[in-house]
């Protein structure tokens, strides 16, 4: 008779980068991991094709939080309909508390706590929420057909043509979702600092695209390479490391990063 922990071991071994084809990020589970449990999560979904049907970016990257410039999400009314689905979760599931959210255009991000054990792991909760978001969809899509034909034969299924709006699935999200556990102390204050950041990296990469694509070609001290990003920083000659030690005082602290910034303006890269 085998146990949980064995059958979460055949699975692993089942999918072994050398046992198989590799599969993609948002249909992974961390192996042995039991997903009823106390636990915070880290979870993505990605729109089906990529569209951006949550809203718009707006704002400039550069613009201070709190001004009218800063960078952030316009939602659209599916958009807001999803993130009202999102926080409404546990209308349904009372062991979990949301903790945060972060819509994008194609995706969201968000943070939920499991605070006690459930009958139902987590690959449930995601499910429901997802039905929740597709009725709202197809408030929006009425011309998407059901991704399961509740009436149709199989062969009527096979012959009936396929619309051209119709996606792979006929539903708002990808298949599958993307986890990560809260594991280490200061986790989740990083979590919260990359789901706001969001918006303003969003513009960046559409501000500055350079700087963001893969490079090849690149001769460095004489050296072939390829890279991606702040390739001008190859051609600053003077890096300053930042380090502070525990015993420095406030002040001290304080004199110091003002002399870095002004090595900064001068041209120096800050490390």
């Amino acid at each position: 008779m085998h146990t949980f922990a064995d059958m979460k071991r055949e699975v692993y071994e089942s999918q072994k980068a050398f046992a198989g084809e590799k599969k993609p990020s948002m249909q992974r589970r961390c192996v042995g991991h039991n997903y009823t449990g106390r636990m915070i999560y880290m979870v993505t979904m990605v729109v089906e094709g990529r569209r951006p049907l949550f809203g718009t970016v707006a704002g400039r990257s550069d613009a201070p939080p709190g001004s009218p410039d800063a960078p952030r999400v316009e939602l659209s009314e599916l958009g807001r309909r999803v993130r009202d689905e999102w926080w409404g979760i546990p209308r349904y599931y009372p062991q979990v508390e949301i903790l945060a959210l972060q819509m994008m255009p194609d995706q969201l991000h968000g943070i939920l706590f499991v605070r006690e054990k459930m009958e139902k792991d987590l690959s449930l909760i995601i499910r429901g929420f997802k039905t929740g978001c597709n009725r709202h969809y197809r408030e929006f899509f009425p011309s998407v057909p059901p991704a399961v034909p509740s009436v149709a034969t199989e062969s009527q299924q096979t012959k009936r043509p396929r619309p051209k709006d119709d996606r792979e699935h006929g539903l708002l999200f990808a298949r599958g979702y993307n986890d990560k556990l809260l594991l280490r102390e200061g986790q989740l204050q990083r979590w919260l600092e990359y789901l706001s950041d969001n918006p303003r990296r969003l513009l960046m990469k559409r501000e500055r695209p350079d700087l963001f694509r893969v490079q090849r070609g690149l001769t460095v001290a004489g050296q072939p390479f390829s890279a991606i990003s702040n390739r001008f920083l190859l051609e600053r000659p003077l890096k300053l490391q930042v380090q502070c030690s525990r015993s420095l005082t406030d002040d001290q602290i304080a004199e110091r990063q003002a002399w870095w910034l002004s090595q900064a303006r001068s041209g120096a890269v800050l490390v």
